[in-house]
């Protein structure tokens, strides 16, 4: 039987947490500063946009309540989950001031409770914060002792934001920092009901956790950065393909497929600032932070590589039309997307940008990006396409039809998302980042190979 939870936060992936539990048959109740937060969740309704939380909400409403209390969420439940933002400060590193007040109101309410009680923090932090930080928090306002009478856990999920509530019930693994075996056993245990696909659980001390999840994190943005570097010497090698060369890498078990498509690079709101976060650690405990360091830098000169390849393509007082804006399909998010850099910098650059996303309708502060009502229309605009994101829904477009009508259309596709759409006939028209030429269609490109070898003795 799961056991009745708290979870202090209702973003996106609390309020998700408290679907997700709901609907495996656990009482769970939420708790908010924000009273329309609460009151929405109370209501059976999303209090930020997800897919599919809405539905999950309303659908086991009968097991969910919502408070602005924290000592009356504390009081009902057994176990409290602490999902709030920690934003990356000045450093790099994350800042745990709305980590802090929760866990003082917490230890407020522990105070007045005589039954064991878990708090489980699952904000991204780095190590130590948990230990050094805010369990003293909890012991100070509780009056009582972390491992005797209360338990702490630090146990963070390995989430997508479009994807949340499918994503925690069904992880590759769950995490759990433990200050203690009864702590660290007690969180397992539930997980153990909840989880819909049994993942195995990863214990470890509540270091080596906060260690492990921003790893794994800025590992896969390291991963995304070399195939995004083969696509670019692809670009540059006659009749290379990246998709080749990295169905290649991911076949290799040590390597794995996953993450490994060379196009744009990384955003969102967790790699970028994981990421520079690692490097932050690193050099502030002596350590080399080379490898995040670059493959930070590497991401950020994305937007003006892709710029390049697109201004010489555009007329004079033509227009760029971006098919892309959020930092991945099915997502309204912008925080550091790719698609989002790309139409700043072509702004910035003095091209005409009409931009489409089927989930993003404005980019607060650029008044030079014109919005369009639907890809058909940012298409129709444009004289270079630039397709920045893998949507699906930009195949439903006839790009057959659009690109017989307008015969000086160009497509510069990141993703080689429509390569099965474009006709033979439009062939030259479309671009791909992560192909070079075909062989013997580009002098250039085939002179430079051969200059690096002409004279050289093979060894």
């Amino acid at each position: 039987m799961i056991p009745r939870v708290s979870i202090v936060g209702l973003g996106k992936l609390g309020a998700s947490m408290v679907a997700a539990i709901a609907s495996r048959g656990g009482h769970v109740i939420g708790v908010d500063v924000n009273p329309a937060a609460v009151d929405a969740v109370a209501a059976g309704r999303a209090p930020v946009q997800e897919t599919d939380l809405d539905a999950t909400l309303a659908a086991n409403r009968e097991r969910i309540r919502a408070t602005l209390s924290v000592a009356n969420a504390v009081r009902d439940s057994a176990i409290t989950f602490v999902i709030v933002p920690t934003p990356s400060d000045a450093r790099g590193a994350f800042a745990f001031d709305a980590a802090a007040k929760a866990f003082e109101a917490i230890g407020a309410a522990l105070r007045a409770k005589s039954d064991y009680h878990l708090v489980v923090l699952t904000s991204t932090v780095l190590p130590g914060t948990t230990r050094q930080a805010l369990l003293p928090i909890l012991e100070r306002a509780s009056g009582k002792r972390a491992g005797a009478d209360f338990g702490v856990c630090y146990s963070p999920e390995f989430i997508a934001l479009g994807s949340v509530i499918r994503d925690f019930l069904n992880p590759d693994f769950t995490l759990i920092g433990e200050i203690d075996d009864r702590a660290g056993a007690m969180l397992e245990a539930c997980y153990s009901q909840v989880m819909a696909n049994h993942a195995p659980a990863r214990r470890m001390s509540i270091e080596n956790a906060e260690l492990a999840k921003i790893s794994v994190n800025s590992f896969v943005t390291m991963k995304i950065t070399f195939a995004n570097m083969l696509a670019s010497l692809c670009e540059a090698i006659p009749g290379a393909d990246v998709d080749v060369v990295t169905q290649a890498l991911g076949s290799d078990r040590r390597i794995g497929a996953k993450y490994l498509t060379g196009g744009l690079g990384y955003g969102g709101p967790c790699f970028p600032r994981d990421n520079v976060a690692l490097a932050f650690l690193a050099r502030a405990l002596g350590a080399p932070a080379l490898g995040p360091e670059a493959t930070d830098a590497a991401n950020n000169l994305i937007p003006a590589r892709v710029v390049a390849k697109i201004a010489p393509l555009v007329p004079a007082g033509g227009t760029v039309g971006l098919l892309g804006l959020a930092y991945k399909p099915a997502s309204h998010v912008i925080e550091c997307a790719q698609g989002a850099a790309l139409a700043e910098a072509c702004a910035a650059r003095g091209l005409r940008v009409v931009a489409f996303d089927p989930l993003v309708t404005a980019l607060p502060g650029r008044d030079d990006v014109q919005m369009a009502g639907s890809a058909a229309e940012a298409v129709d605009a444009a004289d270079v396409v630039v397709v920045a994101t893998p949507d699906p829904a930009f195949l439903a477009l006839d790009w057959s039809g659009v690109l017989a009508r307008r015969p000086s259309l160009i497509v510069l596709d990141a993703w080689r998302l429509l390569r099965d759409r474009i006709p033979a006939s439009a062939a030259s028209r479309y671009h791909v980042l992560g192909r070079g030429p075909a062989p013997g269609a580009d002098a250039d490109a085939e002179a430079r190979l051969a200059a690096l070898w002409t004279g050289t003795t093979a060894r």
